[in-house]
């Protein structure tokens, strides 16, 4: 497989990942979906049109050629087995959380009551895993992909909603930086769809401004949580006065 292979191979995914359609790819282009289906079929991407489509995926050109370069090898997800390893031992899962956060070995030494060796032999467990590759000098490579995320039902969701989500929403959230909004509505299956294709595109928006951030010191970044979740529902106080279907 050549250069132009994979990055047409790294793009169908990154659509597919996105929940996106030739025809919406097209929409975005101004060009017609045959277009963008000869496109992909010739291979023939000019530089200019490959900047274009890696930005409407939320990518710079670099960030799509090293895609392309890891090719299918970068992790999307863990097993279980690898997620409860993370969650028996918090440390790890804290180290874990940091170095998917762009935080050096000094960062988590000068933040947290770990010391070096406490965090570099927990960088050889992540480098076990496959989450990260552990260079020279303890520096960090991250062997995720940019879609990277934790099983639905796995361990480390569950951890979240056992440790986790009391915690955070337990604040009144009054301060001008934290926002609780609840909405319901009665939708088709196709406006459902699209929603859920908008809540990819917010939180697609979310990494790439955790991206835009990385280039300002640790001190100058706070840990934001996003919490997004839609699914049907009925107050269970209402579900009590429904007729019985006969």
């Amino acid at each position: 497989m050549n250069d132009i292979d994979r990055l047409v191979v790294t793009l169908k995914r990154q659509l597919k990942a996105q929940g996106m359609t030739y025809r919406d790819l097209a929409k975005k282009l101004g060009i017609s979906e045959p277009s963008v289906k000869r496109v992909f079929a010739s291979r023939r991407l000019t530089v200019a049109r490959l900047v274009e489509i890696a930005r409407i995926l939320g990518l710079t050109l670099a960030e799509l050629a090293q895609e392309a370069a890891a090719g299918g090898g970068r992790l999307r997800t863990l097993d279980e087995t690898q997620e409860r390893e993370l969650v028996s031992d918090e440390k790890l899962l804290l180290v874990a959380v940091c170095v998917l956060n762009h935080w050096t070995v000094s960062d988590i030494t000068d933040t947290y009551a770990l010391t070096q060796a406490q965090v570099v032999g927990r960088l050889a467990k992540l480098d076990r895993l496959r989450l990260i590759h552990l260079l020279p000098g303890n520096r960090i490579r991250l062997n995720v992909a940019r879609d990277f995320d934790w099983l639905p039902r796995g361990p480390i969701r569950h951890y979240f909603w056992r440790q986790g989500m009391g915690d955070f929403l337990g604040s009144g959230f009054g301060s001008t930086d934290e926002v609780l909004a609840f909405s319901h509505a009665m939708l088709t299956d196709t406006a459902i769809a699209k929603m859920q294709g908008e809540l990819r595109k917010l939180r697609q928006r979310f990494d790439e401004l955790h991206a835009e951030s990385l280039d300002a010191p640790l001190a100058k970044r706070r840990g934001t949580g996003l919490l997004l979740a839609m699914r049907e529902w009925e107050l269970a106080a209402f579900t009590r006065l429904r007729i019985p279907q006969t």
